[in-house]
C-alpha cells in the first residue's frame, strides 16, 4: 500500500520520508516533486549533495504503463496518435529485418532510478523492486518481440554499489559521465563483436587515455538564483595513430543513431568535451569508428528522420544501435513511423 503523502522536503527539495514500499511509493514521491516544479515553472529539482534532476525525466519515472491504450493519457506528444512507442519501434524492426540489418534498443536509464537517493530518502532500486519498473516492462516486451534490448540498469546499479566514488551521471547535467559510457560501450561492443560479419571490417588502432574536466552542467543553466560550482568529469579520450581524434566514419557498418547521449563529450560546445563520447569509445573497442545520427533534441522520431533523409536505404549497414534516454518515452516529440528503408 501507498504511504500517505505527507513528506517533509529536505534541504534543496529532495523528500525525506519513511522506507519506500515500492515502486507505486517511488512515484508518488517523484509525482510529488513534479507538481511542485511546475508550480515554480522549474526544470530542475535540487537533490542532495549537489545533485540536480531533470523534471521531464522525473515526470516520466512518475507514472506506470506508457504503452498501449495508456500511452496517450501520460505521454507529452502533441499528436496522442504518436504517444504508444511500440508500434514505431516494432516498424523500424521490421523495416532493418527486411535488409538483413540488426536493431539493438539502448535506453539510457534515468538517473533518478541509479541515484534515488539522491532525491527521495529511504529509496534504493534493487532488481527485485525495479523503481524503474514501466521502463524494465517494456523492454522485457521489446525482447518478447524479437527486439534486441540492452537493459542497462542492472550494470548500473552493480557498478555504483562496487565504485560509490565513481558516479554513472553527472550531478549537475542531463547526461551520463565517463563511467556511465565506458559500461554502456562494453555492453554493446559485447553485442557488436558477436556478429559473424566483423572480421570482414578493417581494424585501426586507437589510443584510449584518461582525461579529466571541470565544466557546469545543462541543469545548472536552468537554475535560477545562486549556481553550484563547475564538477570535475571524468572521461576517457580516443585518439588515432596520429594522434588525431576519431571522427564519425559514414561507410561504417555500425549505425549509432539517437539523442545527444552519442553526442555528449564528442563534438565539444555545449557537449562539453571532444573526442571523448559514447561514439570514440566504441571505436576504441571495435577498431573503427561508427556512423553518428544523432540529434540534440528528440532521440526518437527526428533522429529516424534524419537516417531517412540519406536516401540510401542503409546500404552497407549491418547493425543500428538506437541509444536514447529512456525519458524519450513519454516526454518526447512522439514515435512517428518513419520509411527509412525505401520499398
Amino acid at each position: 500500500m501507498i504511504q500517505a503523502l505527507a513528506f517533509m522536503i529536505a534541504s534543496g527539495g529532495a523528500l525525506a520520508r519513511p522506507p519506500l514500499a515500492g515502486p507505486a511509493d517511488f512515484r508518488a514521491a517523484i509525482s510529488q516533486l513534479v507538481d511542485k516544479a511546475t508550480k515554480d515553472a522549474s526544470n530542475v529539482v535540487q537533490g542532495k549533495d549537489g545533485w540536480l534532476f531533470f523534471v521531464p525525466e522525473l515526470h516520466h519515472l512518475s507514472v506506470s504503463a506508457f504503452w498501449g491504450d495508456a500511452a496517450a493519457k501520460v505521454s507529452k506528444a502533441a499528436n496522442p496518435a504518436y504517444a504508444d512507442p511500440l508500434p514505431a519501434i516494432l516498424d523500424f524492426k521490421s523495416q532493418l529485418d527486411k535488409k538483413g540489418i540488426t536493431l539493438l534498443v539502448v535506453p539510457v536509464p534515468a538517473k533518478a532510478s541509479i541515484y534515488p537517493d539522491k532525491l527521495v530518502d529511504g529509496a534504493a532500486n534493487t532488481a527485485e523492486a525495479r523503481l524503474d519498473s514501466a521502463d524494465a516492462e517494456f523492454l522485457q516486451m521489446l525482447k518478447g518481440d524479437s527486439i534486441p534490448v540492452i537493459d542497462l540498469t542492472p550494470d548500473f546499479l552493480a557498478y555504483r554499489a562496487a565504485h560509490p566514488a565513481n558516479p554513472l551521471y553527472c550531478q549537475e547535467d542531463t547526461h551520463w559521465s565517463g563511467y556511465g559510457i565506458a559500461l554502456a560501450t562494453d555492453r554493446i561492443a559485447k553485442a557488436i563483436q558477436a556478429q559473424s560479419w566483423l572480421s570482414g571490417v578493417e581494424k585501426a588502432k586507437l589510443t584510449s587515455a584518461p582525461l579529466t574536466i571541470t565544466a557546469s552542467g545543462d541543469l545548472v543553466t536552468m537554475l535560477t538564483g545562486a549556481k553550484p560550482a563547475p564538477e570535475r568529469i571524468a572521461l576517457t579520450k580516443v585518439t588515432d595513430a596520429k594522434g588525431a581524434v576519431v571522427t564519425s566514419w559514414r561507410e561504417s557498418p555500425v549505425v549509432l543513431l539517437g539523442d545527444s547521449h552519442n553526442l555528449i563529450y564528442s563534438i565539444g560546445d555545449d557537449m562539453l568535451a571532444v573526442g571523448s563520447g559514447l561514439p570514440e569509445n566504441l571505436a576504441a573497442k571495435l577498431g573503427f569508428a561508427p556512423d553518428v545520427v544523432a540529434v540534440r533534441g528528440s532521440g526518437a522520431t527526428p533522429a529516424r528522420v534524419n537516417l531517412a533523409r540519406r536516401g540510401d536505404s542503409l546500404a552497407g549497414k549491418r547493425i543500428v544501435v538506437w541509444c536514447f534516454t529512456v525519458r524519450e518515452f513519454t516526454e518526447g516529440q512522439g514515435w512517428r513511423k518513419v520509411p527509412v528503408i525505401k520499398p
